[in-house]
């Protein structure tokens, strides 16, 4: 009888290029190409074949841009995979690269196949201004939605049902729901900046990024991205708290504060 039990999923190898700031090195790069560097990193350090791979399955939350479609597919055959490895995009907004990764161990779980890539790309230094469609000819009353943060287009039945808040303004939300001071918020975040830090020293992120090189134009040489943009060293409560920087106003600044 043949042994139907699951298999066991396992993490063997990953990689990734730095995280950059909105605007800052790495927006020159599509995410498609982006992706497709990470991807082709990580298959030319491995003994595995390019065409033993089952499947691609990367996360990505926006869509709206270069990114469109299917950008796992785009992304593996940018990387120059065979067109006999399939690619799978999905969508979970800010899980997506993690949703992705549980898709493949399921997979492999399953008995679907043996060896696949995971991971998720996005790039919101890319992403468009879209504009709706006419729906009447000489209509006027076209929408113009910045995708780069929160919702486009929602429906309007879904908005007065559960409201249509920004990830910032959800997180406000939670804040107030929860007891969570500004103060406390603070705190934490400069205790991150700090734990980021004393692990770039000691090496923890050397071997995890994959190094890209950025085209600057104007027969300047490309600059080569290995760090991450977006850590501040420096930072601390009181050089980077809200409280430090604005001090608490007692809510006269514009009504009833929710941090009181």
């Amino acid at each position: 009888m043949p042994d139907n039990s699951p298999r066991d999923a396992f993490i063997y190898d990953g990689g990734r290029t730095a995280f950059g700031r909105h605007a800052g090195a790495l927006s020159p790069i599509r995410p498609d190409d982006l992706l497709a560097h990470a991807i082709k990193s990580v298959v030319e350090r491995n003994a595995f074949e390019a065409a033993a791979y089952e499947d691609v399955i990367m996360g990505n939350t926006n869509g709206a841009g270069e990114d469109c479609r299917n950008v796992a597919r785009f992304a593996l055959l940018r990387a120059g995979m065979p067109t006999s490895v399939a690619g799978l995009t999905v969508n979970r907004l800010c899980g997506s690269g993690l949703a992705a990764t549980l898709d493949a161990a399921r997979g492999v779980k399953a008995g679907e196949g043996e060896l696949f890539l995971a991971g998720g790309v996005e790039s919101m230094s890319r992403a468009p201004i879209v504009m709706s469609k006419a729906h009447t000819a000489f209509d006027r009353g076209q929408q113009i939605a910045d995708s780069t943060l929160g919702a486009r287009f929602t429906n309007p039945a879904y908005a007065a049902a559960y409201g249509n808040d920004t990830m910032p303004e959800t997180a406000d939300n939670i804040a107030s729901d929860l007891g969570i001071t500004r103060e406390e918020s603070d705190t934490f975040a400069a205790a991150s900046q700090s734990k980021y830090e004393a692990a770039r020293a000691d090496g923890f992120f050397k071997d995890e990024i994959v190094p890209i090189d950025v085209p600057q134009g104007r027969k300047k040489p490309d600059l080569t991205v290995d760090a991450d943009e977006h850590p501040r060293p420096s930072s601390t409560l009181e050089v980077s708290g809200w409280f430090a920087r604005f001090g608490c106003r007692g809510c006269s600044h514009s009504g009833q504060c929710q941090w009181h």
